[in-house]
């Protein structure tokens, strides 16, 4: 069952940047950065209780971020809902006609799983589940 928004990600083309920008001028709380190479990105996370805000950079220039920059420069890239049970959301929601990216939920930031919902399912936004490890 889906039990919050775990986080808002935004698409940086400097992260470093993007970092300072919400450390110094924001003042917000810093978690640090996490590569996800099966994901190729660099993340970074501030911490907003309850929710986060994640930092998205293409890990090494590839993968999905570096092709989303591309094409529409920075800005909110996906949001993504926190789940108690990934297998049975995704089975509910595949039931009612929602496509997904992945045939099933991959290694994600935090030791998380995590799937993507197809943009054209839901009015042009990507929408992640994110289900946080046993015991997190």
């Amino acid at each position: 069952m889906i039990t919050g928004l775990d986080h808002i990600a935004i698409a940086v083309p400097d992260l470093e940047k993007a970092v300072k920008r919400f450390l110094e001028d924001f003042g917000l709380n810093y978690e640090g950065t996490e590569d996800v190479a099966a994901a190729k990105t660099s993340t970074a996370f501030f911490p907003l209780p309850p929710t986060s805000i994640e930092l998205v950079h293409p890990l090494n220039g590839e993968g999905p971020i570096a092709k989303y920059l591309e094409k529409k420069g920075g800005g909110l890239h996906h949001l993504c809902f926190r789940t108690d049970d990934i297998h049975a959301d995704v089975a509910r929601l595949k039931e009612k006609g929602y496509q997904f990216l992945a045939d099933e939920p991959s290694p994600g930031a935090h030791d998380c799983l995590v799937i993507f919902i197809h943009p054209k399912s839901c009015d042009g936004v990507l929408i992640e589940l994110s289900q946080p490890p046993a015991g997190h």
